[in-house]
């Protein structure tokens, strides 16, 4: 754990892919072709907080969604890169982009195609239900599965190992009471 948290505090940036990480992987196809997907409430806050703590997010996905385009405009997403194939590629993109090292950057997958990228960024995390592959490479494994809080859950530990979470925590009271 103490290896984990250690990797935890230079982070600056989290990527993560989509289906079966931010998504539970089942995809509704609808009779125009359009995919339908679900995603959890609690990971969309979890972005909003780590947003508050300053850190900058980003999706490169294998896939390629209207809906997704929408929920990362929503949720102010920094980088958006879907239809990916090799995301090592992409990851190296968005390290040059914003001037940062691979230490600096942490990701969330679960299969497969996410391997290169596990295996580059300084703090990696797959979620509970990941191929095994993907959590033998992992820093980090979430108790969570894909699409059922996994990215909040590795998001408060970002948050916690660089003692920024009982900021956020105090700045989302004042949100909320600032509302009232």
């Amino acid at each position: 754990m103490a290896d984990q948290k250690e990797r935890a505090r230079p982070i600056k940036m989290i990527l993560m892919d989509v289906d079966g990480t931010l998504t539970d992987g089942t995809l509704f196809v609808l009779p125009d072709g359009e995919e339908v997907k679900s995603y959890h409430v609690r990971d969309g806050l979890g972005i909003l907080l780590a947003q508050l703590a300053g850190l900058r997010i980003g999706i490169i996905t294998g896939k390629t969604s209207k809906a997704l385009e929408r929920r990362a405009a929503k949720l102010g997403v920094d980088e958006l890169h879907q239809g990916v194939l090799d995301k090592k590629r992409v990851l190296d993109s968005i390290i040059e982009k914003h001037g940062l090292r691979s230490e600096e950057v942490a990701y969330i997958g679960d299969d497969l195609g996410d391997l290169e990228v596990i295996r580059s960024v300084g703090l990696a995390a797959a979620v509970a239900d990941a191929h095994p592959l993907i959590k033998e490479h992992s820093h980090f494994v979430c108790q969570k599965e894909g699409g059922k809080g996994a990215v909040r859950e590795f998001i408060e530990f970002i948050l916690d190992s660089q003692e920024k979470w009982r900021m956020v925590r105090e700045k989302v009271k004042d949100l909320f009471n600032s509302r009232a």
